[in-house]
């Protein structure tokens, strides 16, 4: 269940965006049984990837897939040193004459040319191969002034990040702190209060390798550098022998570039340690003992591995012969040895059949169900074809090409199918229709990738029904809008199930289907995690609340200035005892003394908000928790009070803990032991926990603490064990960045979060970190055109799911005395007048509440629940140009922000201004 497990993926078409799991369907292909090798979906790519720099094994035929890693060095002449090691492709030798190769350019040109050509498709197919390369570590000194430098470097294509952090001297334990920000190269970002990340890049564009330098002050207190690389593309992390790479400074760069003493205190990792003695001849022994070695630099390489797509092609045309009437089916592909297994089917069930002859040369028939057919090497040596005579009355052609006897490439987790009357075309067609808006219902994007499966086809048949149930009953107005809410939800969970398939294979999130219409009434039903999609979230605490020692009591004084502001729901601190007074080093679960208040006052604070109509979240921390004793190594991984775990409730490969349990399913937290949520006894607890934190202290939802921690599958579990009204996770991850400058294209980094929330089945939503991150660059370096992606939709999460998505200006880490990562000063209304406009669900800060932005967020709050914009609203962009952004949500509300000119269209409806600011402005129509 965690993220190194290795399933059967199944695909479906782009336009169904939710997730939720869907049950295996059964294939009936007479080859279910065999090994399969899933194929990306990705039909607008139909090229091969070459990776420069990589060299493949001599041997093809060779069937292991082991990687025998060298101490080589990484670099000769300047060119990266890499071995592939492939799956066999050559399991029978393939021999074709001249003329064969001849007829088969001849036939490829005829289908070519050729007008009656009715069906044509390319279908991409990818293999995954594994490639060998090196990780390396340099300590040198620049030009010998004394400037030293930390130089990580990998030499594997990629998009590396740089996790790391820093020891001080006579720090006990091994945690991790902060750099200080001089040392911090550019485009770094700050992880909690712990780490750095910081991407890797080419020094310049013809470099085979990517890396990072760090700045090293001789003169400070930092003992050693501890990190970790992380693999951006696949999401992989590497570690030294399963713990932190480290590189240890204390005893090595004294402060006049010198060593003194021995090389003991660098540890195991480094051994190429180049020392260049300067000893006087002259010298007394006594004096030789201390050594002026001027150090010329250290430089270790680790080996690694990496998993790379090779992306091939498979192309199918199909035109009638004119004499005969048969269907002639012309089969080519840019892999060099393949067999198609293939047979054909009547009708949409897609049984497959072996049809008479004649059949193509070298065709065998396999178990009375199927036929195998040789492709013939192409002329130009560049893949191979076939041609394939099919009797008139079929309904299909199906195969799946097989490489080995382990290697079988299928199409998104099924059969390659063929349409080979119009009939099926059409029927096969029919999955990708646009879906009419029925005033903002359904809307299904990407025709190129229709559906090609049954199972599909039956999912947007009911979701086309329910649909249709809904226009109809708008007409005649004999449903309430609660009673659609229901069949929209229903939609959405049709929805869920088919994205479940769709995104196994497919790495790039597109656009989410818009699912609810506006409701003009009062909120509808509820559903579980979600809310009604109407929430305001107040951040009911910052990162210095703790100090009063009374904050339940502070906060229970201003509860009915909260409600009169609009707000919703409030999210208040961590409650458990922590080992910090802020709550997020939970220590005894069921112990809810806190420095924020005791157990009685936060109750008497939840009933208080609750007599006000506002709903409360509670801060659960899952992902760690503090021991209470130590083992008998001395480690802190023995826990008390209630739930009095032992070191099986560590996971594993936590490299400070020494836990028994599992792997991790997701990211290490360096400053406590990471829970391993795979243990059943584990979760039994939490949920029970949970549980009681709903009945005892009556939250209603849940903040959930770095969930990056573990996989959202957990999350699942434990949201369908405690029914929360709303919950939303903290997925924070680095944004993309290229030579130290955001990307334009966040798609990745918000494909990260969706697929958290996939892994939760929809249960709970996520704080959009990349909308807020897309807004610091834009409103901070005049590029407000960053706030429409490719598409022209907005950039962030809410781009793709706004129903689950929480924005958020600022909160306790990111501002407050923190200031990890602070909204660009005097332009925090600009991103109040984004979030409380646009769809998803708006999360503000305390501190900007309770300043002199009280009556401008005042204002957005009153102005968003007048017009009823909801999580769901749809928005469409006018500008997005350098200086100004403009967007018109639901058609009744336009937004500017930005020093720029943008003013509303007058046409049907009038726009009257609303609400103005410092570089915004709000418009409403008559």
């Amino acid at each position: 269940l965690g993220t190194h497990s290795h399933t059967q993926k199944i695909s479906l078409p782009s336009f169904l965006r939710t997730d939720r799991s869907f049950p295996s369907l059964p294939f009936r292909s007479p080859h279910t049984a065999m090994s399969s090798v899933a194929v990306e979906p990705l039909l607008r790519y139909h090229r091969r990837t070459e990776v420069s720099g990589l060299r493949k094994v001599a041997n093809p035929c060779c069937s292991s897939s082991s990687l025998n890693c060298s101490r080589q060095k990484l670099f000769h002449r300047g060119k990266c040193k890499l071995r592939v090691r492939r799956r066999s492709t050559a399991p029978f030798v393939i021999r074709a004459s001249s003329s064969s190769s001849s007829s088969s350019t001849a036939l490829a040109e005829t289908f070519e040319s050729s007008g009656d050509v009715f069906f044509r498709h390319s279908f991409p197919v990818t293999q995954t191969e594994t490639v060998e390369g090196k990780i390396f570590v340099r300590v040198d000194q620049e030009n010998g002034k004394g400037n030293w430098h930390l130089t990580v470097g990998c030499s594997l294509p990629g998009k590396w990040i740089l996790h790391w952090g820093v020891s001080y001297v006579n720090d006990i334990g091994s945690e991790w702190d902060q750099p200080p920000k001089h040392m911090r190269p550019s485009g770094s970002m700050p992880v909690k209060n712990y780490a750095i990340e910081t991407p890797l890049k080419k020094p310049s564009g013809d470099d085979p390798f990517y890396e990072v330098k760090i700045d090293i002050d001789p003169k400070s207190a930092i003992a050693a550098i501890n990190f970790v690389l992380k693999d951006e593309e696949t999401g992989a992390w590497y570690q030294h022998k399963g713990r932190d790479f480290k590189v240890p400074l204390v005893d090595y760069l004294l402060e006049d570039g010198t060593v003194f003493g021995s090389n003991r205190i660098l540890g195991p990792f480094f051994s190429n340690i180049l020392l260049k003695p300067e000893t006087d001849s002259t010298l007394e022994p006594d004096d030789v003992k201390r050594e002026d070695r001027k150090v010329e630099g250290i430089y270790e390489e680790q080996p690694i591995t990496k998993h790379i797509a090779i992306e091939n092609s498979v192309t199918v045309s199909v035109r009638k012969c004119p004499e005969t009437s048969k269907n002639l089916l012309y089969l080519e592909t840019d892999l060099p040895e393949v067999v198609v297994h293939w047979g054909v089917c009547r009708d949409d069930a897609k049984n497959w059949e072996t049809p008479p002859g004649p059949h193509p040369p070298e065709t065998v028939i396999f178990k009375e169900k199927a036929l195998r057919t040789l492709l013939q090497p192409k002329e130009d040596g560049r893949g191979c074809s076939g041609l394939f005579t099919l009797e008139e009355g079929l309904a299909g052609f199906l195969f799946v090409l097989k490489l080995n006897d382990n290697t079988w490439l299928k199409c998104k987790g099924n059969d390659f199918y063929v349409p080979l009357s119009n009939s099926s075309i059409l029927h096969s067609e029919s999955g990708q229709e646009h879906f009419k808006d029925a005033a903002a219902s359904v809307k299904a994007l990407d025709q190129n990738q229709g559906s090609d499966t049954a199972f599909t086809n039956e999912i947007i048949k009911e979701i086309r029904n329910l649909v249709s149930g809904i226009s109809s009953d708008n007409s005649r107005k004999v449903k309430t809008k609660e009673a659609q809410e229901s069949i929209l939800q229903e939609i959405e969970k049709l929805a869920a199930e088919a994205y479940s398939i769709f995104r196994s294979s497919i790495p790039t999130f597109k656009e989410e289907v818009v699912l609810e219409e506006e409701l003009e009434q009062a909120p509808p039903k509820k559903s579980s995690g979600t809310g009604s999609g109407y929430e305001i979230v107040l951040q009911g605490f910052n990162w210095e609340s703790h100090k009063s020692g009374r904050w339940y009591m502070e906060l229970k004084e201003k509860a009915e200035d909260i409600a009169s502001l609009g707000f919703t729901v409030v999210w208040l601190p961590p409650p458990t005892e922590s080992v910090s007074p802020e709550g997020y080093m939970p220590k005894d679960l069921y112990n809810l003394n806190s420095r924020y208040g005791n157990i009685y006052e936060l109750k008497e604070l939840v009933g208080k908000l609750h007599e006000l109509g506002i709903k409360v979240l509670g801060d659960a921390v899952l992902n760690h928790r503090c021991a209470q004793y130590q083992n008998q190594n001395g480690i802190w991984n023995i826990f008390g009070g209630r739930l009095n775990w032992d070191d099986r409730a560590v996971v594993a490969d936590d490299p400070h803990f020494q836990g028994r349990g599992n792997k991790s399913s997701g990211d290490n937290f360096h400053a406590a032991p990471n829970i391993d949520h795979s243990q059943d006894f584990v979760r039994k607890d939490i949920k029970g926990w949970m549980r009681w934190l709903r009945e005892e202290i009556g939250y209603d939802g849940w903040r959930l603490d770095f969930v990056r921690g573990f996989w959202g599958g957990y999350v699942k579990d434990y949201m369908d064990a405690t029914s929360p009204y709303f919950a939303v996770g903290e997925y924070w991850d680095s944004l993309s960045y290229t030579y130290g400058e955001m990307d334009h294209n966040q798609d990745a980094h918000r494909q990260r979060i969706i697929d958290w929330i996939n892994a939760t089945s929809g249960s709970a939503g996520a704080f959009d970190v990349t909308t807020k991150g897309v807004l610091h660059a834009a409103l901070e370096r005049c590029e407000y055109w960053r706030l429409a992606d490719e598409k022209g939709k907005p950039p962030g999460v809410v781009g793709w799911w706004p129903s689950r998505a929480v924005t958020f200006v600022e909160n306790h880490d990111t501002g407050s005395t923190q200031g990890h990562w602070r909204f660009p000063g005097g332009k925090e209304m600009q991103g109040y007048a984004y979030i409380l406009t646009h769809p998803g669900t708006p999360a503000v800060f305390f501190d900007h509440v309770y300043s002199n932005y009280r009556s401008e967020i005042a204002a957005l709050l009153a102005f968003r629940n007048r017009h009823k914009l909801h999580c769901r609203s749809i928005v469409q962009i006018s500008k997005a140009a350098r200086d100004v952004y403009a967007a018109i949500i639901d058609e009744k509300v336009a937004v500017k922000i930005g020093p720029g000119h943008f003013e509303p269209p007058n046409g049907p409806r009038k726009w009257s201004p609303a609400l103005e600011g410092r570089d915004y402005k709000i418009w409403e129509s008559s």
